[in-house]
């Protein structure tokens, strides 16, 4: 038996013996896009997601086979590769990835590459070509920068007009005219650790789930109510829940082992920079010691020579010291 309460729902377990209150809680979404939203009947919560961001309406048609197909625990990318239609009808090629590779850039050009080639057949003309959206959820810190979202396209802009370059095709006896943004890949980069809003828009409650695992009661955000009955942990088989535990598990161990690493390395990068700073100290002395000593040898130099009479240009020549500097010595 279920019932709702104002804010917080919860689930009413009810036994011969005990009535206990469980917390509602929904799985992670870096798990649910590998295994419980590729099935069909799952669509509609990746279908508010891509719809959010893109903002439009967009229907997915399949699942493309991709690496999101690999069911290893061990498997650090979590790839979902999208056949949808936007609201034009067109068709468009959704990459979905979280990546927590260091190199991360190369690794969104080469899924997004892959997409493109994969789904144009040998002999087909370029115009086949889909576009391709590519969506990157980060869980990790990455580079510089305020917002928690960010977007890049391809254009090509005038160096000395600043205008957009635009391609006329002909298609029959009518031109079209294009952007290279209507062909080109699009990024878009959810830098999920930076959330640090009160969830107030679509994209806001999204990036709370991601980032929270929350989901308001009363949200209108495409896919999020679907997401809230079918992405709740308690709903899912025991057979699932342990693959989901050991996930986590998982995720905890390798997110430990990161952190222990970034403080090894600072740990390590203090010492080197002590040990380092000690040597070139050492280094500094014999060479300030060994200049003292040379200079040194040229003042005595210098004393005997003006003992013997020798004049100024001639002690120059000898030393190697200027005029100036030898006058110094006998102040």
């Amino acid at each position: 038996m279920m019932e709702m309460e104002d804010r917080n729902k919860s689930y009413l377990c009810r036994s011969e013996k005990e009535v206990t209150m469980v917390p509602e809680k929904y799985v992670r979404f870096d798990w649910a896009a590998k295994r419980l939203l590729r099935d069909k009947a799952n669509f509609c919560v990746l279908e508010g997601l891509v719809s959010v961001l893109l903002e439009e309406k967009i229907q997915i048609v399949e699942i493309l086979d991709s690496e999101s197909n690999q069911e290893h625990y061990e498997d650090k990318f979590n790839r979902v590769d999208i056949k949808a239609k936007n609201s034009k009808g067109e068709i468009i090629i959704v990459e979905v990835q979280q990546t927590r590779k260091s190199d991360f850039l190369g690794r969104i050009l080469y899924g997004v590459s892959k997409s493109i080639t994969e789904h144009i057949f040998n002999g087909e003309d370029y115009q086949h070509v889909k576009k391709v959206y590519s969506i990157s959820i980060l869980y990790f810190s990455l580079g510089k920068g305020a917002d928690y979202l960010y977007h890049g396209q391809t254009t090509f802009t005038g160096v000395h007009t600043h205008d957009t370059l635009e391609i006329t095709e002909k298609e029959g006896d009518a031109l079209k005219m294009k952007t290279p943004k209507e062909v080109f890949p699009e990024y878009y980069i959810i830098r999920v650790n930076e959330f640090d809003k009160v969830a107030a828009t679509p994209l806001e409650e999204w990036l709370d789930y991601l980032k929270n695992g929350r989901i308001k009661d009363d949200t209108t955000a495409p896919g999020l109510n679907e997401a809230r009955e079918k992405l709740q942990y308690l709903m899912m088989s025991n057979e699932e829940r342990s693959q989901y535990d050991h996930h986590l598990e998982n995720w905890k161990a390798e997110r430990n082992a990161m952190e222990t690493a970034r403080l090894d390395g600072l740990w390590e990068g203090r010492r080197e920079g002590r040990r380092e700073g000690r040597h070139e100290g050492r280094l500094e002395g014999r060479l300030e010691g060994r200049m003292e000593g040379r200079m040194e040898e040229k003042m005595e130099i210098v004393a005997k020579m003006r003992s013997k009479g020798f004049d100024i240009d001639t002690i120059m020549e000898v030393t190697g010291l200027t005029r100036t500097e030898i006058e110094g010595l006998d102040e």
